[in-house]
């Protein structure tokens, strides 16, 4: 599984790197690539918090930027998050216990804007948005009196993703709207971003 992410992950960040600029990338044409790591909560909104509780993901991204379009950053998003379910939900059904895993890709285009502070320290705002494509696993596990037997189910489902928030470049604070139909949330992010390789 891992393997296959990983292969995923990268078709899809030359795909869209060599889709909107018509060539595929090169390390010698490069300004910077990076690959951050991302964690925080994820809250559920809509029909979906009507069943989960507030999750927990993390993410890896792999972003890439050019002289040509600086300020603007092109990244894939490779993230796992977990959701429970909801204490309420279980106390109206027959549910004695719900979750869900989901594993997304979210290609997207990232823009900073010009710096807040620059003087002891440089504070950019950053705005961000993307596709996004999740496989949802879900368990359902019934009360024992129901007469129904437990059971996994999964889906794929495609949407969009909205973000904004600030960075110090190597560290960003971030918050993004996921919205994919009857599954929406907002997740809050930290995230280390390491240089992967840059041209100066």
């Amino acid at each position: 599984m891992k393997t296959i992410s990983k292969i995923i992950l990268l078709i899809l960040f030359i795909s869209f790197t060599e889709g909107v600029y018509g060539q595929l990338f090169r390390f010698g044409e490069a300004r910077g690539l990076f690959l951050s790591l991302g964690t925080g909560p994820k809250v559920p909104i809509g029909t979906f918090s009507d069943t989960r509780n507030l999750g927990i993901g993390f993410d890896v991204t792999v972003s890439y930027t050019d002289n040509e379009f600086l300020p603007v950053f092109l990244y894939s998003k490779l993230g796992f998050q977990h959701f429970p379910g909801k204490q309420a939900f279980y106390k109206r059904s027959d549910y004695s216990a719900f979750s869900s895993n989901v594993i997304h890709i979210q290609p997207g285009v990232r823009f900073y804007l010009p710096p807040l502070f620059s003087e002891d320290f440089i504070l950019l705002p950053v705005i961000e948005g993307g596709l996004t494509w999740a496989y949802f696993m879900d368990n359902h596990q019934f009360k024992v009196d129901s007469g129904k037997s437990n059971f996994d189910s999964d889906d794929n489902k495609f949407g969009f993703h909205l973000g904004a928030g600030f960075s110090m470049f190597l560290m960003d604070v971030m918050a993004n709207y996921n919205f994919i139909l009857h599954h929406q949330y907002m997740s809050f992010d930290l995230r280390v971003r390491i240089p992967i390789f840059v041209k100066v």
